[in-house]
């Protein structure tokens, strides 16, 4: 494997909508992020991912981009972004953006354009078919639920949108559309920003004539993925993208794939793949049904185990992947992954120890690091996200009260993972002196920034030791580029591992459950790198594990 500039760093995602506001209107921006950036240097953190600030609707919250040139003035200005590049450089650290090109809004210029002449230049940039019967080209059901057609007024004609309705797919067959957004990407990167996650992108290659697939609800429409996984050639588009933007830049890229086929990992992650690297999503598609969130099942600590480790052994002699508990597609990982009523710093500090020390990138997701859990909302009325409140009538329909289909989407919204950044226990949990967009978790006087950076033992600086760790020259090489050797695998509720490097081995222990729990080592222990209690409980080679005790020992 290529040794690259951003392998042993520590990545970040900021949501900025929620991250921290510093006008009073409720929303987070740009500057607050720049006043912050100490904050992040002092975690540890190199890479910080942005979600959209461009220009948006918000139908999709800023993932329908309405001018990719432009910030949105909600969160600031191309001004503030500049300064923020310049600080970042500062302090050593890398700006990533999203790159948002699957689709683009309906009020971009390019869809304007295509709705005023679908004949036209601009019609080709899109998915426009006439339908005079009113039969759709097919039937795909949207992400967002729903077909994938929407009718542009006065006319029986229609365009496709994988999304939401204001999020029209891009015709990425179109050489022209190509080239537009390979502008827009290098100009970006001249001005100075490290790269670029990738959002949705293996839907960028339809499965062309369209054709219907097999329905899977009484809606009579088939599910996305079943065209995903027919449609060929992406990885064509990608390489191509990658050969006219990243690779001259040396860019950073992260991709959002999902459906990929094994067989095609080293051309999406190897030494020449299209992306530096891709999300670990393993264990977030666990237990998902095709009837909806209400239908899905809750994973175990098992469960956790075994999606990790195969991951793991799926990459190991490929790429690097990006590992997560989190992001702003998902809920509170600690609210997911921890077995009801353990949720508790033990255990949170726990599940940081397991993402850390798998082989890959570590991505934090803003106020994993202080422990932040799910909201529950007491109506439907509270929730924002488009999603959540689409499988809300999924599970009405399905025959769920309104009570029960509440419960079912609060625990998987993922407004769970956008409520404002907990950064004090003052009011509005320090976010803005104004009225939050989303409301603040009422736990935020017990979980916050403020308050966890003067507590000794707190979760927040227990990341900070993790991050520490990754980084310190001793152990570096290890933690980065050592195999990654599952140890005691069937043994239940405990994940444990090896990292096994050139001259050095290290075990990462973790009990994952609130009973005590005994391991007899292969060898003993030279030293212990971390340990989440302050006793380790080892004697010579027996050790006796606490509830949620992580460990990462030198052997």
């Amino acid at each position: 494997m290529q040794k690259k500039w951003w392998h042993g760093k520590v990545a970040y995602q900021i949501y900025p909508k929620s991250f921290y506001d510093t006008n009073g209107d409720g929303i987070g921006d740009l500057r607050g992020i720049i006043e912050k950036l100490d904050y992040l240097k002092d975690l540890g953190v190199d890479i910080v991912w942005i979600s959209p600030c461009y220009c948006s609707p918000l139908a999709d919250q800023g993932y329908d981009i309405s001018d990719y040139y432009k910030i949105d003035p909600r969160f600031g200005t191309m001004e503030d972004m500049d300064e923020l590049i310049k600080e970042a450089k500062k302090r050593d650290m890398y700006i990533v953006l999203d790159l948002v090109v699957n689709h683009c809004s309906d009020e971009h210029e390019w869809f304007r354009k295509a709705l005023a002449d679908p004949e036209g230049p601009y019609g080709k940039y899109f998915y426009i078919e006439e339908c005079k019967d009113g039969t759709l080209p097919c039937n795909w059901r949207s992400y967002f639920g729903g077909p994938v057609w929407e009718q542009i007024p006065g006319t029986d004609k229609y365009y496709l949108h994988v999304f939401h309705k204001k999020q029209p797919d891009l015709n990425w067959e179109n050489p022209e559309v190509r080239r537009e957004i390979y502008k827009m990407i290098n100009w970006w990167l001249d001005k100075g920003i490290a790269g670029f996650r990738i959002d949705a992108i293996i839907n960028i290659k339809k499965a062309l004539p369209f054709h219907d697939y097999p329905s899977d609800r009484d809606d009579g429409l088939s599910p996305i993925h079943l065209m995903l996984q027919e449609a060929e050639g992406v990885l064509d588009f990608l390489h191509e993208m990658a050969d006219h933007t990243f690779k001259p830049h040396n860019a950073f890229s992260v991709g959002e794939v999902f459906n990929e086929k094994p067989e095609e990992l080293p051309e999406f992650i190897g030494d020449d793949g299209c992306f530096s690297t891709m999300f670990d999503f393993n264990e977030t598609i666990f237990g998902s049904s095709p009837r909806g969130w209400y239908d899905s099942t809750p994973i175990t600590p098992d469960d956790y185990k075994r999606c990790c480790f195969e991951s793991q052994r799926k990459v190991e002699d490929v790429g690097f992947l990006s590992n997560i508990i989190e992001n702003h597609d998902e809920p509170r990982g600690v609210s997911r992954y921890i077995p009801e009523g353990d949720c508790n710093d033990y255990s949170k500090k726990m599940l940081g120890t397991i993402s850390f020390m798998l082989k890959g990138l570590p991505f934090l997701y803003q106020g994993q690091e202080i422990g932040m859990e799910n909201i529950t909302f007491q109506s439907i009325d509270e929730v924002d996200d488009v999603s959540t409140l689409d499988e809300y009538q999924v599970a009405l329909k399905a025959g769920l009260t309104p009570k029960e289909a509440l419960k079912a989407v609060n625990r998987l919204s993922r407004d769970n993972a956008r409520t404002p950044f907990q950064w004090s226990a003052e009011k509005n949990a320090g976010f803005t002196s104004g009225t939050p967009w989303l409301r603040v978790n009422p736990n935020y006087t017990e979980i916050n920034a403020a308050g966890e950076t003067a507590r000794e033992n707190s979760v927040l600086n227990y990341y900070k030791k993790l991050t520490a760790l990754r980084k310190d020259p001793a152990y570096a090489d290890t933690i980065v580029y050592g195999r990654l050797i599952p140890f005691l695998e069937d043994r239940h509720n405990l994940m444990a591992f090896f990292r096994k490097g050139e001259n050095q081995t290290l075990l990462v222990l973790a009990n994952y459950q609130s009973e005590p729990q005994h391991v007899t080592l292969e060898t003993p222990c030279r030293k212990i790198l971390l340990n989440n209690y302050e006793d380790a409980g080892i004697k010579d080679k027996e050790i006796v594990l606490k509830g949620y005790q992580a460990l990462v020992l030198e052997m």
